[in-house]
């Protein structure tokens, strides 16, 4: 299933990634940092829910209570639970 996850209080709008089960795939970051969104989504494919909410979730940009890989987080987590509402 492909979702898309409108980020909040980052420079990325938008997040979109696919989900089989609770193992996600080919992440894409909106706007961001170039850099960063590209790197991110390299390390994560293939990598479950859970273990992305482990690693990313609470990183923090600068004085923002977050940042591309907590939305990241964020995102996966309301991917998977809308895929089981679907199932």
């Amino acid at each position: 299933m492909t979702y898309h996850y409108k980020t909040q209080g980052t420079c990325s709008t938008e997040i979109t990634l696919d989900i089989n089960g609770n193992v996600v795939s080919n992440v894409s970051f909106t706007g961001g940092c170039n850099g960063n969104l590209q790197g991110i989504p390299r390390l994560v494919d293939g990598m479950t829910v859970e273990q992305i909410e482990e690693k990313l979730g609470g990183i923090r940009c600068g004085r923002r209570p977050t940042s591309c890989p907590d939305q990241l987080a964020h995102a996966v987590r309301e991917a998977y639970e809308a895929s089981k509402q679907t199932a």
